[in-house]
């Protein structure tokens, strides 16, 4: 991402009409444009950090809106540079012709339009945040539910960075052992053994472990899990939805075929958003119902081929046919399918949980709600959620491989410090490594292509 020192402007609250909307500007040299917009003579200034109310006006006077002018002088603001936020009513047409007005009053000073995360880009740049901050402030934004804001406000604090940083600095001390030792080969210093090299190692891989795991729950809680319902038709997937969703959100009829494309509804438990997506029956495509039933049933297998978790629904009246075990046959190796038995109302079934060597299977009724506990609490399993008192870090996907990446490095260095000291320039090139993958995470090592991507993900105004 190319950094353009220019001033920038952007209406900073959501579209839409509102009761109030705000303009943003930053850059330097910004009061000659506070006193254009907010109609101040040419020895007037706004006060740092305190609320002026009064008009704001059009070149030749006329008043645009009224409302409040902060200003904050660099770097005591967001970005580190100066801010000017001008708050008016938030109807969409107001808003626009207040930020037209900034930009015309700035155009001496270059003046233009943000980049979508444009202001939240210049506070990393300013060290007013790290990267795992700033993408924190987009996490807040976007946050779908209370547990997951709580998260996003905990890592724009800095509780995941600081968890980074203290990795990094045993990374890094760890390193200056083994360096200052290929510095100075004449000592013959037995360095694996004097210095507890593989036991400082050792504490380093399991810190990593730690962070990885609260990290990939933080990541649950953001991105959720997708779960695919799977089965013939008829069987209860759209039941199976509704009682999850807890409301009739999908067709239920005895006609097959019903589902004619997907369903996707989202749920929480404990916190986390499970992404449930009801599909077409599925059957053989000599006996599908038209072009239409054969292309929803195409759509379901491309669905199930991206799935986090498949619940395969099977009829517990009627027990299992031949055409369930095609089905099981066609599910992709490496995604965890859950047996679902549903109906138990009409076959007598107690519902319960069993694991059996292939598979795990759950009894339960969607129709009368008996057993929803189950499926809900296996669910929480595979997604690796614990109730537990440990932090838990709001993770995106780029913070986990980056955690994996510094894993594998340090498994490298922990094969190569077991054979002997004669290795230990590549093993100061894999903790070298590990180090810097765990620097992207917070920035302190990142390429600029990689935060043009972030940044670009960001509402404008942010």
């Amino acid at each position: 991402m190319n950094h353009d020192s220019s001033p920038i402007a952007a209406i900073a609250t959501a579209p839409g009409r509102g009761g109030i909307g705000i303009v943003r500007v930053s850059g330097k040299n910004l009061m000659p444009v506070a006193r254009a917009v907010c109609g101040l003579g040419e020895e007037a200034a706004l006060k740092p950090r305190h609320a002026a109310y009064l008009d704001f006006v059009r070149a030749d006077g006329t008043v645009i809106d009224s409302g409040l002018a902060l200003y904050f002088n660099a770097p005591h603001s967001y970005t580190g540079e100066e801010v000017l936020e001008l708050q008016g009513h938030g109807g969409p047409v107001v808003m626009q012709m207040l930020l037209n007005r900034c930009i015309e009053a700035g155009k001496e000073i270059g003046l233009r339009l943000a980049n979508p995360g444009e202001f939240t880009y210049r506070a990393f740049l300013n060290d007013k945040l790290d990267l795992a901050q700033a993408e924190a402030v987009s996490d807040l934004i976007e946050a779908s539910t209370e547990a997951a804001a709580k998260l996003a406000t905990q890592s724009l604090s800095g509780l995941f960075s600081q968890a980074i940083h203290k990795l990094v600095e045993q990374v890094i001390q760890l390193r200056m052992l083994v360096e200052a030792t290929l510095d100075f080969p004449e000592e013959e210093i037995e360095f694996l053994e004097k210095s507890n090299a593989r036991g400082q190692l050792q504490s380093i891989r399991a810190a990593v472990e730690l962070v990885f795991s609260q990290a990939a729950q933080g990541a649950l809680l953001r991105d959720g899990l997708k779960v695919v319902l799977a089965g013939q038709p008829n069987v209860g997937k759209s039941s199976l939805l509704n009682a999850l969703a807890g409301a009739d959100v999908a067709i239920v009829t005895a006609i097959a075929g019903t589902t004619r494309d997907k369903i996707t509804e989202t749920i929480h438990v404990e916190g986390i958003p499970i992404n449930i997506i009801d599909t077409a029956g599925i059957r053989d495509n000599d006996e599908a119902d038209g072009e239409v039933e054969r292309i929803g049933i195409s759509r379901t297998w491309a669905a199930v081929a991206e799935a986090d978790v498949v619940l395969h629904i099977l009829d517990a009246s009627r027990g299992p046919t031949r055409d369930d075990d095609l089905i099981v046959q066609r599910f992709p190796a490496g995604v965890p399918v859950l047996r679902i038995w549903n109906k138990i109302d009409l076959s007598g079934h107690k519902p319960a949980i069993e694991t059996l060597p292939d598979a795990t299977q759950i009894y339960l009724s969607a129709a009368d709600h008996i057993g929803m506990d189950l499926l809900r609490e296996e669910l929480l399993h595979i997604a690796g959620w614990q109730q537990t008192g440990e932090s838990v870090y709001l993770a995106r996907e780029r913070h986990l491989l980056a955690l994996q990446a510094a894993r594998a490095h340090l498994q490298v260095a922990a094969e190569l410090a077991a054979q002997s000291d004669q290795a230990l320039d590549l093993f100061a090139e894999e903790l070298r490594l590990a180090q810097e993958r765990l620097n992207s995470i917070t920035g302190a090592f990142t390429s600029d292509d990689l935060l043009g991507v972030i940044f670009s993900r960001f509402c404008i105004g942010k």
